[in-house]
């Protein structure tokens, strides 16, 4: 029920005849909740604004794939590129998913693991955030059939430069364009049979002096055929082949 200006003016002045304690008792008593709500709504306020200032912008999405990079290595990939590229670190950055698998044939304790990357990858390249993938060769191979990856040519063509430089490397791989997978695996039908293309649409890293001697086998680089940053991809080619 609100009060009559009279009744108002009376608690004022009862308020200010109180001595400090009292007002403070009378403050704790009647006031605390409001006040207790008051804080944690500018709490809120305060971390919601410094999560947003001091959110990075993401440059690049990459993705490693059934191969592991020592610390020095991950932060050439990374932190050099921003650096070389004159890109403020504390602004912005590469994310960076690491450890992932995936295999035709995983054993029974892998299985798992398999399952939750194909998910994961899935997810990120419907979202579009992934861009950069390093893999091995059963992962390039899985990433090609699937038509997964961009024909590298085509992209690398903007540069006549980049690309005679990387045309050496460039690496064709298989591409399924249709198939009867389902059928087949359902038994529904008798012979597997696929329509197929090859695309120039992996980089071999191992003749690249960054990564030579880094891995026991070779490495590639494949890029997401339906990634947004194509023109910050070109310049991550160009600094990794620096």
């Amino acid at each position: 029920m609100s009060l009559s200006k009279k009744e108002k003016a009376a608690r004022r002045a009862a308020f200010q005849r109180m001595t400090p304690a009292g007002k403070a008792e009378y403050i704790y008593t009647y006031c605390k909740l409001p006040i207790l709500l008051g804080l944690i709504a500018l709490y809120l306020a305060g971390s919601a604004a410094y999560r947003q200032l001091a959110k990075k912008e993401v440059v690049l999405y990459m993705a490693h794939i059934n191969i592991s990079v020592g610390d020095e290595l991950e932060a050439r990939l990374t932190g050099g590129f921003l650096s070389a590229s004159g890109t403020d670190p504390k602004r912005a950055e590469i994310d960076l998913s690491r450890g992932l698998y995936l295999s035709d044939h995983p054993s029974l304790e892998n299985h798992e693991y398999q399952y939750a990357s194909s998910l994961k990858l899935m997810a990120a390249i419907n979202a579009e955030q992934l861009d950069v993938v390093l893999m091995n060769q059963e992962a390039y191979d899985i990433f090609s059939r699937k038509g997964y990856l961009l024909d590298l040519s085509g992209l690398l063509a903007s540069d006549g430069a980049l690309y005679r430089r990387l045309e050496p490397c460039l690496t064709v791989n298989t591409v399924i364009l249709e198939d009867n997978s389902i059928e087949y695996t359902l038994n529904q039908a008798e012979q597997y049979r696929a329509v197929t293309e090859e695309a120039a649409n992996g980089l071999d890293l191992s003749q690249f002096p960054l990564f030579q001697g880094a891995f026991p086998e070779p490495v590639y680089l494949g890029v997401v055929g339906n990634s947004p940053r194509l023109p910050a991809v070109v310049q991550y080619i160009a600094y990794l082949a620096s």
